[in-house]
């Protein structure tokens, strides 16, 4: 009901952490989903990925540019069919760049402080500025009603640029902690479909995860049971 007579605001979740609300609008969602179910689609598509203690993931994940297996990155899908990883498109690096601009001002701006969301995230964003991250890979995990993610911490990368991390359908609890514990503090952030977070700064290595996805809380007419969360970052490889 606060929901609906409130307007969700930006905020700053931790220092170098903010969340935009409704920062896609709804075609740039639907623009977003049709891409992602083309990346899904065999060969190197959505598959499951097993953890080093010989369990799995209960989120599926496709790779663009780079595939991700825990610990590692590689050029093709090693603990999948095996073939090359998809290419990282441009536009997904200029949206990356349009998001942290968006979540902290301008190069240079002073990372950490919230921006205006924009919900017309669609529209060219402007040329990057020498200073910003090239952005080089996703990773796109797809939750049903029953999947989690453990905490866990974005290390794998050689760069520390900002996380850029948008979400489409489903609402989820998102669980953002601190750099030392996978236990508290933490705060917990209902992220849903449209939704933006980024961290970066001294909030890039903080451990974070979903305990839950709200089943059926998607907007019908994007027509997606579930929950995707597209992750941008820059590699440094």
């Amino acid at each position: 009901m606060d929901a609906e007579l409130f307007p969700r605001e930006p905020a700053r979740v931790a220092p170098g952490a903010v969340h935009l609300p409704d920062w896609l609008d709804g075609p740039a969602q639907r623009r977003l989903l049709d891409a992602c179910r083309q990346w899904a689609r065999p060969p190197a598509g959505l598959r499951t990925v097993r953890t080093p203690g010989g369990g799995t993931m209960t989120a599926r994940q496709v790779c663009l540019g780079r595939h991700w297996y825990p610990y590692g990155y590689a050029p093709t899908a090693v603990d999948g069919d095996g073939s090359p990883v998809k290419p990282f498109p441009p536009w997904l690096g200029d949206l990356a760049r349009h998001a942290v601009r968006d979540a902290y001002g301008p190069p240079g701006g002073g990372a950490g402080t919230p921006g205006e969301p924009n919900p017309q995230s669609g529209a060219a964003p402007a040329a990057p500025a020498a200073s910003e991250p090239a952005y080089d890979i996703a990773l796109i995990n797809f939750y049903d009603a029953d999947a989690r993610m453990g905490m866990h911490r974005d290390s794998d990368e050689k760069a520390l640029a900002p996380v850029v991390s948008l979400s489409l359908g489903d609402t989820c609890v998102f669980r953002f902690g601190n750099t030392e514990t996978r236990t508290r503090p933490y705060t917990d952030v209902e992220l849903r479909g449209g939704d933006l977070f980024v961290f970066g700064g001294p909030a890039r290595l903080a451990f974070h995860g979903v305990p839950r996805v709200l089943p059926g809380t998607g907007p019908p007419e994007l027509g997606l049971s579930g929950r995707l969360n597209i992750t941008l970052r820059a590699s440094g490889l």
